[in-house]
């Protein structure tokens, strides 16, 4: 069974930053690209930003300059490093996955973690 386990969220004032990490657990033959998404109260959930196998990574517009993403294959790690966080940035941030399990890619998700940003 695969899982994902986020861990780094929490309270931040406006300005500050905050550093999210996800550990994909499991039989897994291949990670393909990792990333992250967000849902804020009454809203659909997006993508942040995705890193793919070969570290080529993309980004919302709206995380572009003060995101970034990187991956640990060896660990089967990714992590969101977050600056100048805004109120705007408050939502609920979920890891997710592409791996290969039994021949077959299968999409995974974290359960999630919060990050509140106060004015």
């Amino acid at each position: 069974q695969v899982q994902l386990v986020e861990s780094g969220g929490g309270l931040v004032q406006a300005g500050g930053s905050l550093r999210l990490s996800c550990v994909v657990s499991g039989t897994i033959f291949s990670l393909n690209a990792m990333g992250w998404y967000r849902q804020a109260p009454g809203k659909q959930r997006e993508l942040v930003a995705v890193i793919r196998s070969g570290s080529t990574a993309n980004f919302a517009n709206f995380a572009k300059g003060r995101f970034t993403i990187s991956r640990n294959n060896a660990g089967n790690t990714v992590t969101l490093q977050m600056s100048s966080l805004q109120p705007e940035d408050t939502a609920i941030y979920y890891c997710n996955a592409d791996a290969l399990v039994d021949r077959t890619i299968r999409t995974y998700w974290g359960q999630g973690t919060q990050v509140t940003v106060s004015s």
